[in-house]
């Protein structure tokens, strides 16, 4: 635990504060004080002495220089989805809970969305599908659409629009000394480059205004969702394979592999996303639709309904929090589909061993990468826009991957051989992945992109020599390769 030599509960608690209207303080042992931590993970996750859950963002600013003068260590959060094991460094401090700043506002003239540090995709989607507009979002709608950004933000929009930190606009934001600034391509340009895809090191945002789009197709989107069982699982990744170097930009494919309860085996779960008009769709989705998979359920749906829809409406199973999340990630540069076949063949011996963690699922999401690679490298600090894919396995046994229970060992050894197996045939030439995605044990250059690391140590240092922001993926100071 993080020795605190400080009262925290009569340092927050002092008049002298002057906390606004509707700010509240929260210890253990109280449902405020849950309502403010708890996690969608509970895997690896940092404990608290306190919370804050500040009412505007002068309060924000006013708690960063008040932990940070006394050295408590804190973490700011939004919708609490992050999930890498970096975080447990974090015992017994102070938790900054954003959840009061989650607004949103649309300027239908200009085209723009900003929200709160805390606002999701599923607080803002349907009053912007309203307005006439849709933007890039995640695959679920219960992230913080601030945290997505930070990280960059890859999803299904990548080919038409590019990653979400490519819509931001500008921003609010708290820095390490506790002020408040604007931060823009005008306006602190150095920070607005680093905060699109190391922003957790960088400051607190408590908000942000976007650049949205017209509605594509009139915002109506062909949504697939399809089931292989194992006899069909080569022949559907050949078809996925079959994508590299021309998936249109329009389209965007998950596959999942799941038990299957009635066979007693793997299956794949997948689905296929077009957003543009039903029949252009089905044309382009006619390969997979030509294995006869045995489930199929094709409709059309607004922007707004996607993510609620999608994968037979796996948003609502995704997204309550509080469970353990034990994720394995990598990206992909290439397809292969012996490396996905391989993967699935282990997994289901791994569901034949291990009963008890039958939970246990890959996840592939593959999107194209056309708007996203447009935008020059040097643009942002994110560092792999010619990435076509994301592979992720995710342990879940009946302990909640209890310390010792031989089904979560096992599980994080086939992890590791299955995320060594990926990167080795990925066409990258290491490891690398998305930082919202990132484990935590990756190295600096699998996470930020050895090229980018020189910028983002200068970065830290000039914007938080004390690293108060330490706890997300944390950056050096300093970096020489």
């Amino acid at each position: 635990m993080t020795h605190i030599s400080i009262d925290i509960r009569s340092l927050l608690s002092q008049r002298s504060n002057n906390w606004s209207q509707g700010t509240i303080i929260s210890f253990p042992n109280s449902t405020t004080f849950d309502n403010s931590t708890t996690r969608w993970s509970t895997y690896d996750a940092p404990s608290y002495l306190a919370a804050i859950s500040p009412a505007n963002e002068a309060d924000v600013a006013k708690t960063v220089r008040l932990a940070s003068s006394h050295r408590i260590p804190f973490l700011a959060t939004g919708g609490r989805h992050g999930y890498t094991t970096t975080l447990r460094d974090l015992q017994g401090g102070l938790a900054i809970d954003l959840s009061q700043l989650n607004s949103y506002s649309i300027d239908r003239a200009a085209g723009t969305l900003t929200v709160g540090g805390a606002t999701t995709l599923g607080d803002f989607q349907d009053a912007l599908y309203e307005t006439g507009y849709m933007i890039q979002s995640p695959a679920v709608s219960c992230p913080g659409y601030v945290g997505v950004t930070v990280g960059s933000g890859v999803g299904r929009f990548t080919g038409l629009f590019g990653l979400v930190a490519d819509a931001l606009i500008s921003a609010r934001l708290v820095t390490a000394d506790g002020r408040i600034i604007h931060v823009s391509r005008r306006q602190n340009a150095d920070l607005f480059w680093g905060l699109r895809g190391a922003g957790a090191n960088l400051g607190v945002v408590v908000s942000a205004s976007y650049q949205a789009h017209k509605l594509v197709n009139q915002g109506q989107i062909l949504n697939a969702d399809l089931i292989f069982p194992a006899n069909k699982s080569k022949e559907y990744f050949d078809v996925l394979h079959s994508f590299i170097g021309k998936m249109p930009a329009k389209l965007a494919i998950v596959s999942l592999i799941v038990f299957d309860p009635v066979a007693q085996a793997a299956q794949i779960v997948a689905n296929w996303v077009y957003i543009g008009p039903r029949e252009e769709g089905l044309r382009v989705m006619a390969p997979v639709l030509a294995l006869n998979p045995p489930v199929t359920n094709i409709q059309v749906v607004p922007w707004n309904k996607l993510a609620p829809t999608a994968a037979g409406g796996a948003d609502a199973l995704i997204c309550p929090k509080n469970s353990s999340h034990n994720t394995w990630w990598a990206n992909l540069r290439r397809l292969p589909s012996s490396t996905f076949q391989a993967s699935f063949d282990e997994l289901n011996n791994f569901y034949k061993l291990y009963p008890e963690a039958r939970g246990t699922t890959i996840n592939a999401e593959t999107f194209p990468n056309q708007a996203m690679a447009a935008v020059p490298d040097d643009d942002s600090a994110y560092p792999w826009r010619d990435a076509l894919g994301y592979i992720q396995i995710g342990v879940v046994t009946e302990s909640g991957n209890a310390a010792g229970d031989p089904a979560a060992e096992a599980g994080n050894s086939l992890a590791r051989r299955l995320r060594d197996s990926w990167a080795a045939t990925s066409g990258y030439p290491d490891l690398s992945v998305y930082v919202n995605y990132a484990r935590g044990d990756e190295k600096l250059r699998q996470r930020y992109g050895s090229r980018k690391l020189p910028r983002l140590a200068a970065l830290k240092k000039k914007w938080d020599p004390r690293n108060v922001f330490a706890y997300n993926n944390v950056l050096p100071m300093e970096y020489r390769g």
